[in-house]
């Protein structure tokens, strides 16, 4: 995929709860990953069964992501939690619109090879709009 607009959603623990409503309403099946799962925190951690990354995605064009905030993370806020997320392959117009997106705005992560294999980073623009930027390795 050269690259993509995706909504990301963010939830305070239920976001495999609404994952699998969704998935249920839109005819999908959720696929999720665990902050336990990816080693983020210990497995004995309150959230290590909370979801780091979750996707559903409905047809080529319907696609959306998830993940449970924790502690240490931005807090969660019922309708301010949902984020838009560029991703794909072309690293070139990612890393580009990362650059010009982001100016004026606040870099909260810069784009950076992730344990998961990618390039990643997040920000928020100059008009309160948060972002987040995932470059595909290719692997996998």
């Amino acid at each position: 995929m050269p690259a993509a607009l995706h909504p990301y959603l963010t939830f305070d623990g239920n976001a495999r709860e609404a994952f699998e409503f969704y998935g249920e309403a839109l005819g999908a099946t959720p696929q999720f990953a665990t902050f336990g799962e990816f080693q983020a925190v210990p497995a004995d951690h309150p959230a290590a069964d909370s979801i780091m990354h979750g996707s559903l995605e409905v047809t080529d064009l319907i696609r959306l992501y998830v993940s449970d905030v924790m502690e240490g993370m931005a807090p969660y806020v019922p309708g301010t939690n949902v984020t838009l997320s560029l991703m794909g392959d072309d690293e070139a117009v990612l890393r580009s619109a990362f650059e010009k997106l982001s100016v004026g705005g606040e870099i909260t992560m810069p784009l950076e090879k992730q344990m998961w294999g990618d390039v990643y980073g997040s920000f928020t623009d100059r008009f309160g709009i948060v972002w987040q930027v995932n470059i595909s390795s290719g692997e996998g």
